[in-house]
């Protein structure tokens, strides 16, 4: 049976880190959760890639920050922030494509 993320989650948000990049931080509600989804390795660019619509290149960065129990992923914004067309300025609405995983 699948276990979904946002059972293992505390916090999933996503943030401006400049007006070309975003970031998506996944803090986990303890050590065993943030563990199992770290060493599954669920969490790459092969994976981000596909939810965002982006180049594997565009996917730059995957942090594991084990003091935080959290998972940093960074990507480049598709449009700059208040570009015209952009809809999300702080990028703060980005988050919602990871809370639909689930761990088999």
């Amino acid at each position: 049976m699948a276990t979904p993320i946002i059972g293992l989650v505390k916090v999933i948000r996503s943030k401006n880190a400049g007006p070309y990049e975003l970031t998506f931080d996944l803090i986990f509600k303890d050590n065993n959760s943030y563990q199992m989804v770290k060493e599954a390795g669920i969490i790459n660019k092969n994976l981000i890639s596909q939810l965002y619509q982006i180049s594997r290149d565009d996917v730059i960065s995957i942090i594991n920050y084990e003091p935080a129990l959290a998972i940093k992923v960074t990507i480049k914004r598709p449009l700059s922030a208040g570009a015209v067309g952009d809809r999300d300025v702080y990028g703060a609405q980005q988050y919602a494509p990871l809370m639909g995983l689930e761990l088999d």
